[in-house]
């Protein structure tokens, strides 16, 4: 298959079409590449905040809010996208007020048919807890799909081998992500490669990219796309498949071969996933040497 990451740019929409024209320029361009799988990064929809003016905009509390109400509207365009242009979508991610509590870190999943689903963004970092207020959504996922098996870890997520572990089946781990800063987006690559390593599985990033000085809550944005393996038979020996150019809008392509994944976990140099469950003896056995 062929995958498509973005770093994605927010903009100033003063309509729901301008917004709609953006969204399906994006996934037309992928498609026309041949991509299969596109993949946009977390909090990208925070650009819909825009279409309320910028005193809602500006505001991290009401853009919150201003942007969940418009979700079940988004989940239509992205629907229509990914049938129109027969490509699964993991969309931008948003914060999503399910339920009476506070809002999740929601990214939906789009497939070609029609069907529907979403992950929630499981940790959140400082700036989600002291700042937003965004709580833990629901539990991790596995996608199996045409594609092959699929997970989804949002940002601070990947950093987290656990979670990575949990996934364990997964063919592919998409990695959507917002970092502020450039040690931000390098804790999430090294995350993500970390998981690729470990899972003998593929990780997809996607960034947001630029600075919006109409928010609070995406002002400045550092990033770009990035497809990781291990670094093992059938892959790059760096481990990366393809990366972007930093801060550079865009799409970052690359080739899958799911078979690559099952021969390198069936008989790779190293055994990673196979052999994870000798750490725990190990790790339980520490003994402490006076030197």
């Amino acid at each position: 298959m062929k995958v498509a990451t973005a770093a994605y740019n927010l903009d100033w929409h003063d309509s729901w079409a301008q917004y709609e024209d953006k969204l399906e320029s994006w996934v037309s361009e992928a498609a026309g590449q041949g991509a299969e799988l596109l993949v946009f990064p977390e909090y990208g929809a925070m650009e819909l905040s825009t279409l309320n003016g910028a005193e809602v905009a500006g505001d991290l509390e009401r853009s919150i809010r201003a942007v969940s109400d418009r979700m079940e509207v988004v989940q239509l365009v992205h629907q229509r996208l990914a049938k129109a242009y027969n490509t699964y979508i993991l969309g931008a991610s948003a914060p999503v007020i399910d339920g009476p509590g506070r809002p999740v870190n929601r990214a939906a999943f789009y497939a070609p048919d029609g069907g529907t689903d979403h992950q929630d963004k499981q940790i959140m970092t400082r700036f989600e807890r002291e700042h937003w207020d965004i709580a833990p959504g629901g539990p991790l996922k596995l996608f199996d799909t045409a594609l092959g098996k699929i997970g989804v870890l949002i940002c601070y997520d990947s950093e987290f081998p656990l979670l990575g572990r949990a996934l364990q089946e997964a063919d592919l781990i998409l990695v959507p992500s917002c970092t502020e800063a450039l040690s931000g987006y390098w804790r999430v690559r090294i995350g993500a490669m970390s998981r690729a390593l470990e899972n003998q599985c593929v990780t997809v990033t996607a960034s947001l990219v630029g600075s919006n000085d109409w928010s609070e809550a995406v002002d400045m944005n550092t990033g770009t796309g990035g497809i990781f393996g291990p670094p093992d038979i059938g892959f790059p020996q760096t481990g990366v498949l393809a990366e972007g150019t930093l801060n550079q809008p865009g799409w970052t392509y690359a080739d899958i071969d799911l078979n690559a994944i099952a021969h390198v976990r069936a008989d790779g140099h190293v055994l990673n996933r196979t052999h994870w469950a000798e750490q725990d003896v190990r790790a339980n056995s520490v003994t402490i040497s006076a030197l």
